[in-house]
């Protein structure tokens, strides 16, 4: 009995989890090795270079440029996607008819594709020449079309970078949001309202979010994750057949351009991947213990 519980485990997982290793660990450690050698057009390098490649990314300006962009992207990103994620929850929860409705209609964003919602921004909502509903709104009242994805000084670009990513994402968190606000024992509510606690703010405050905790943590987690690891919305809304502009440029476009543009140097790509991960480990982590990751409620 136990071999053929162990045999039909292996034949049912057996080829995930080659898949898995053949197609993410192994890249991931062939990366981290490149980054140590001159791998110009090639990924059998031969020339050892140690760590030339960490230290010119580090001095690249437009590599340290892109990082410190993005911290600024993430700081903003990050607590607008969570308070609205948090609010969309926190009302679908009251609705006491069709809250499967409006579950649906707030989540079906998260099931589109990143790239074909930047596509719709690009095309239709945020067109930059005369067209588009975002310049026909602003010719009802009688103000000139904006360029919003060249437009540098005001950065209207990034108006269209956040909406995008707020529409695609927000549903996905909500359903976090509302998991865990189901999971609170409505006890707790009436005890508050014996008590006198009216409902609003200082329920909010002192019950939801509380119990709450450790969806939050995770919520930002992943929100802070996701962030960095932004690429196809930026590559399709600011690329075009000239390349792409300098600003607004994400870690991954530049390591995309580093590794398989026209010079193609794997070992600079993949010392720059390695150098995010890093990053991205070291906050993820920084932020897991700050937020208390694993304590409960009754310990914070």
């Amino acid at each position: 009995m136990r071999r053929r519980r162990a045999f039909w485990f292996w034949v049912f997982v057996g080829p995930f989890a080659a898949g898995l290793a053949l197609f993410t660990y192994v890249p991931l450690v062939w990366s981290v090795g490149l980054s140590f050698f001159d791998a110009h057009n090639t990924v059998t390098p031969t020339d050892f270079v140690g760590l030339d490649n960490y230290r010119a990314m580090l001095r690249d300006s437009a590599f340290t440029g892109s990082l410190r962009t993005f911290l600024v992207f993430t700081a903003f990103i990050v607590p607008v996607t969570f308070a609205l994620s948090l609010a969309l929850a926190l009302m679908v929860n009251r609705v006491r008819r069709a809250q499967a409705f409006f579950r649906s209609v707030f989540f079906l964003p998260a099931a589109c594709s990143y790239v074909v919602a930047a596509l719709i921004w690009k095309m239709s909502l945020f067109n930059g020449v005369r067209f588009g509903l975002a310049n026909t709104v602003l010719g009802w009242f009688g103000t000139d079309p904006v360029a919003w994805l060249s437009t540098t000084r005001p950065p209207w670009y990034w108006l269209v970078i956040v909406t995008v990513r707020l529409w695609l994402q927000a549903g996905f968190y909500m359903i976090l949001f509302l998991a865990g606000l189901q999971r609170i024992d409505p006890v707790l509510y009436e005890a508050a309202a014996v008590d006198g606690a009216r409902p609003g703010w200082t329920v909010l405050r002192h019950i939801t979010l509380p119990q709450l905790r450790a969806t939050s943590v995770a919520v930002v987690l992943l929100l802070v994750i996701n962030a960095f690891q932004a690429f196809d919305e930026f590559y399709n809304l600011l690329s075009d057949a000239r390349g792409y502009p300098p600003y607004a440029r994400p870690p991954l476009v530049y390591l995309y351009y580093t590794a398989l543009g026209q010079g193609q140097n794997l070992g600079l790509g993949s010392a720059g991947a390695v150098i995010l991960a890093l990053i991205i480990a070291i906050v993820t982590v920084g932020q897991a213990r700050w937020l208390g990751l694993g304590r409960s409620a009754a310990d914070g």
